[in-house]
């Protein structure tokens, strides 16, 4: 036909093989992370190394757990992440939709001033961040690692971004049959951008599950650390049990990766359909 590429067999099987060959390349990483985890400690470090353990050692898991507190730390760590990602989403929306269909002074440059705070280095907030912990007496709390990390500028933007692409004649249309602005956002404006939503909850899952930097500055009692910080004392603590290491980054890694497996196909339709397409 013209106009079209036929793309023929031969052409699709090599890209398939070449596809799975990137992505075998882009997994073994972790493959090999998982199958060092159930490994003696001598097995890790053989030469020459194999991928699979002779026999499966299970009770690597076991003893991770009772040599720091993880358990106790990845529970920490699913109750933070859970609160910074409903803040995220709850203010993008909220902040999204004022900033995209509500009229008042000075809201384009309010909006520019937000944004802007994207271009402040961390490490500049650091030292004030903490002092208003302490002065809240928020210091080696779990609340120190979620109230601040409830707003961002960036879900704003991708928020905002996804409402100025919905007509204007959906809105105005249900505002002439009677429904106010609560519910022309809840019943249209919401439903339509859980793309962009699952988009925002995908980057906020990730960003405070990893975060390290911040926790390791305002938390030093171990039962209040996350699994970042977990992970470090169990680096320092047993340095040369790699074995060890390996399997308390299986259950750091394993949350993220099946959020992700599960929210992959509402990622890529959010980049297709939001504001970071151009839109």
């Amino acid at each position: 036909m013209t106009g079209q590429i036929v793309q023929r067999p031969f052409e699709r099987v090599l890209a398939y093989l070449f596809l799975i060959a990137c992505g075998f390349v882009m997994a073994f990483p972790f493959i090999y992370m998982f199958a060092s985890s159930l490994k003696t400690s001598s097995e890790v470090v053989q030469v020459p190394p194999k991928l699979f353990p002779s026999v499966l050692q299970l009770y690597n898991y076991v003893e991770v757990l009772n040599i720091v507190p993880l358990g106790t730390q990845l529970w920490n760590t699913v109750i933070v992440t859970s609160c910074v990602v409903a803040g995220w989403v709850v203010t993008s929306v909220l902040a999204g939709y004022a900033f995209a269909r509500l009229e008042f002074p000075g809201r384009d440059l309010l909006f520019g001033a937000y944004l802007t705070t994207l271009m402040v280095p961390f490490a500049v907030l650091i030292v004030p961040m903490y002092r208003l912990m302490q002065f809240f007496n928020w210091v080696d709390k779990l609340e120190a690692l979620i109230i601040p990390w409830l707003f961002t500028a960036y879900g704003t933007f991708l928020l905002r971004q996804f409402f100025m692409g919905i007509p204007k004649d959906l809105e105005e249309a249900a505002l002439i049959d009677g429904a106010s602005r609560w519910g022309t956002l809840f019943r249209i404006f919401m439903p339509l951008a859980r793309p962009a939503m699952a988009t925002l909850a995908t980057f906020g899952f990730l960003y405070a599950w990893n975060s390290f930097l911040w926790p390791l500055i305002i938390i030093s009692d171990p039962n209040k650390k996350v699994i970042t910080q977990g992970l470090m004392d169990l680096q320092a603590l047993y340095a040369v049990r790699v074995d060890l290491i390996m399997a308390g980054s299986t259950l750091a890694v394993l949350p993220t990766l099946i959020v992700f497996l599960f929210a992959q196909r509402y990622f890529i339709e959010g980049i297709a359909t939001s504001g970071l397409a151009g839109r």
